[in-house]
């Protein structure tokens, strides 16, 4: 298990489409990418003092990037909506 509830959720992700997932309730983060939807629900309950109904993740893989002749890939990001 993670040391702290504060590792496992990095940040929240503010986009137009979170935005609008938010008139429903539902609240996206940025996640550690080992962490599984029991600590997830567990650290969003425990930080915001809210009851989590389920937790929805989706693994980002990183795509290949180039500049001038140096390739490479940005890191791993799991992303998290909350009902």
């Amino acid at each position: 298990m993670m040391s702290n509830y504060r590792d496992i959720i990095k940040s929240p992700i503010i986009t137009e489409k979170s935005a609008a997932l938010a008139q429903n309730n539902v609240i996206t983060f940025s996640v550690d990418v080992k962490a599984n939807k029991t600590q997830i629900k567990q650290a969003i309950e425990k930080i915001f003092d809210v009851k989590v109904e389920s937790v929805n993740t989706i693994n980002v893989k990183p795509k290949k990037k180039r500049v001038g002749r140096y390739a490479g890939k940005p890191i791993k990001v799991k992303k998290q909506s909350l009902n």
